[in-house]
């Protein structure tokens, strides 16, 4: 290439925010790299949302047959661990390589290592310098330091995910996904004790505390200890084993455990990019980007979980990285990103789902609105498949009827709110809902009786 540079563009993370883009790129001719330190495939795909639910897919197999003993099913499941992960495997280990497959077809070059800036245009992958005229940088997540003592000790999500045996006593750090959904996992898995200790005064604070109130119930009584004001204060070594010490308003308690998982917060993975010499600007909370995806830099992109944009979900890392890749191809900013209601799920058994306004960011913004709210364990559905925790909690305008928010927990959930978040999306009146007929009997004909 003329005037030095070896690409068009360089992309920095081989994920859901990255592939997308050098694809998109390498499509209109463009000479594309893509660089990553770890296996390509990111976290969703080998570390996080899809192995984690093929794990989930297994523990719904028990969870299942548990529910429906004595009502016609005979069984006694449990978990073999070691077949369980090696189910994971046969989705994770021919991943990478697909991919790899697929941008080798496609004329972009793969690279491995760690990338680091050493000018606006320049960056060095283990040693090497390599200059192009765009870059877009799309390195997710990693788990947040939490500075107390022996926090080296903790294992992480990932590492959970490639353990070879179910550990016996497991101390989660935290009370968000991770330690919800792994924590289910691994109780109906066989952990003999299994403790979750939340800093803050509930688990799951970003959903509703109604429903999460109902998930503290069904995770307690899967054997799950959940401990709420628990601000874990340090990690030391007893023998074989770990004593994980935190504060509560009664004063400093300790649990021993086996195995103890990082699970609370993850930050932007942007430490290691020396962004300074790129001139891309950056906070705690990721790289600032423009409406458009565009860093400080013009000639730099960034998207997904280590910007500074929407949640931090798979698909709005993919959303943001298709408009990052339309405006890195027009050379101009045609695109704005415009995030539409964002559903989100926490895929415990009983599933938790929720998209738009909590209630009380509804009524800080002074909306009029109606709650419902129902625990539905009597209804049809959940009387079917014998679930002891469910309900629901919508929000609705009073003067327009509108949707303003959807909080849900029970069987069907993570499809449910996704019908939420397309009649909220396409601006679907409660009424306009009520008059839908959908198929009889399923989970989708349950929305009407929620609005």
């Amino acid at each position: 290439m003329s005037d030095g540079f070896e690409f068009d563009l360089i992309v920095i993370g081989a994920g859901t925010g990255g592939n997308g883009v050098a694809r998109m790129a390498a499509a209109e001719g463009w000479k594309v790299a893509i660089v990553d330190r770890l296996p390509y495939g990111g976290t969703c795909a080998l570390r996080g949302c899809d192995p984690k639910k093929m794990l989930v897919g297994v523990t719904e197999g028990v969870e299942r047959a548990r529910a429906m003993d004595g009502k016609g099913l005979i069984a006694e499941p449990r978990i073999d661990w070691a077949e369980m992960m090696a189910f994971k495997r046969t989705f994770t280990d021919a991943m990478p390589g697909r991919i790899e497959a697929g941008h080798d077809r496609a004329g972009i070059a793969t690279l491995h290592g760690s990338a680091r800036f050493t000018a606006p245009d320049t960056v060095e992958i283990d040693g090497r310098a390599w200059r192009a005229r765009h870059f877009h940088i799309a390195t997710g997540a990693r788990p947040a330091t939490l500075g107390i003592p022996g926090e080296e000790h903790l294992i992480t999500s990932t590492d959970f995910l490639e353990l070879p045996e179910c550990p016996r006593r497991i101390v989660f750090v935290g009370g968000g996904y991770i330690a919800l959904e792994f924590a289910h996992i691994a109780a109906r898995a066989g952990a003999e004790t299994v403790t979750v200790l939340q800093r803050g005064p509930r688990i799951l604070p970003n959903f509703d505390p109604d429903l999460t109130a109902i998930l503290a119930e069904a995770t307690e009584a899967l054997g799950v200890d959940v401990h709420t004001g628990a601000a874990v204060s340090g990690i030391a070594r007893e023998g074989n084993a770990f004593a994980v010490q935190y504060e509560t308003p009664d004063g400093p308690k300790k649990v021993v455990c086996d195995v103890a998982v990082h699970a609370a917060g993850r930050v932007p993975n942007i430490g290691d990019l020396n962004l300074e010499a790129a001139g891309v600007d950056a906070t705690k909370r990721g790289i600032k980007v423009s409406p458009a995806m565009r860093t400080s830099n013009p000639a730099i992109f960034a998207a997904g979980d280590c910007a500074d944009s929407g949640p931090n979900l798979t698909p709005v890392s993919a959303n943001e990285a298709r408009i990052a890749a339309k405006n890195l191809l027009a050379n101009q900013d045609e695109r704005k990103i415009v995030y539409p209601p964002i559903p989100s799920t926490v895929f415990t058994l009983p599933p938790l789902g929720s998209v738009g306004l909590s209630e009380a960011a509804a009524k800080e913004a002074g909306h009029d609105f109606d709650v419902h709210f129902e625990r539905t364990e009597r209804w049809y559905s959940s009387i079917r498949v014998s679930a002891v925790a469910s309900g629901f909690k919508v929000l609705v305008e009073r003067e327009t009827g509108h949707i303003l928010g959807a909080h849900l927990i029970g069987p069907g959930t993570e499809e449910q709110i996704n019908l939420f978040a397309m009649a909220m999306g396409a601006g679907l009146t409660a009424n306009r809902i009520k008059a839908a007929i959908f198929a009889y009997p399923s989970y989708a004909s349950d929305l009407g009786s929620m609005v």
